[in-house]
């Protein structure tokens, strides 16, 4: 179980980055259709940035990994909701719904609970 933990994190953590960084063009249109701003927008992203550097920061120090996973599993079950608001397919929802339970499953091993 440990492994299945650290490669969760590794790809929330990864995949995060390649969707800001290299498909930013994307969560543009997203958040356009979304109707939040442009600051929010960058808010947003900012903050799973660095919640994806703590994520890669805790498999070194473990201590940051709880906290991390549940900050990652915040902005995942914020996209799962504005994804129902604006009434998104099942399609676009999934990728948010996967990262979402990889950063519970992170973050309920983190405590012991699985």
């Amino acid at each position: 179980m440990d492994h299945v933990s650290l490669l969760f994190q590794i790809i929330v953590s990864v995949s995060v980055y390649f969707v800001w960084i290299f498909r930013y063009h994307n969560v543009v249109a997203e958040f356009k259709q979304f109707g939040y701003s442009d600051v929010f927008r960058n808010f947003v992203g900012a903050a799973k940035m660095s919640i994806s550097a703590l994520l890669i920061i805790g498999l070194w120090y473990n201590d940051i990994t709880q906290y991390a996973a549940i900050g990652m599993a915040f902005f995942m079950l914020s996209a799962q909701i504005t994804h129902l608001r604006v009434k998104n397919p099942f399609k676009q929802r999934l990728p948010s719904l996967v990262f979402l339970l990889m950063s519970l499953f992170v973050a309920a091993f983190d405590c012991g609970l699985i």
